[in-house]
């Protein structure tokens, strides 16, 4: 069964948010380059990596159901936070965002009795079970670490042994 224009278009945008996550990771990954954090860019680039690969992981289901990929703009992120707190807080909100979207998605599907594309998404649903567990704890670790710059220090380490 051939993906309907409105599940097509469902997944683009999709698509669209997918990319824009990896472009805001990457801006995050810049912010905590200037100032020196290179185990917390560590972990926004190899997040900006995972956003791409879902983006990918969408882009080839639409072509696997034959429908069309449409890119469109992706909006500029910001580029200036006012700590390490306030970037990996804006992850976490971001993340519950692509949640919000991803069952958006789900319900589309649901909707439009699409079992493939509800099949497919529940990897999705899964993971961001993961991506918000993930950007929730760093977020709890960051506010024990207060204002403290040699707990920041330590932080950044374990954040750069991110695989």
């Amino acid at each position: 069964m051939e993906m309907t224009k409105k599940m097509q278009d469902a997944f683009n945008e999709q698509i669209n948010k997918e990319l824009f996550s990896e472009y805001l990771y990457l801006a995050m990954a810049a912010y905590f380059d200037a100032k020196n954090l290179g185990g917390m860019s560590h972990w926004m680039k190899k997040q900006a990596g995972e956003e791409h690969s879902h983006a990918m992981k969408l882009y080839s289901f639409v072509y696997d159901r034959g429908g069309k990929v449409i890119l469109k703009a992706i909006a500029a992120p910001k580029t200036e936070w006012k700590n390490p707190l306030d970037a990996f807080n804006e992850a976490y909100e971001h993340e519950k965002f692509i949640t919000e979207s991803i069952n958006k998605l789900w319900d589309a599907a649901f909707s439009d009795k699409d079992r493939a594309s509800m099949a497919f998404l529940k990897w999705f649903v899964d993971e961001q079970v993961e991506e918000e567990a993930n950007a929730s704890e760093i977020v709890e670790k960051l506010k024990m670490v207060g204002d403290s710059k040699s707990a920041l220090f330590m932080y950044d380490a374990v954040l750069g042994k991110r695989e």
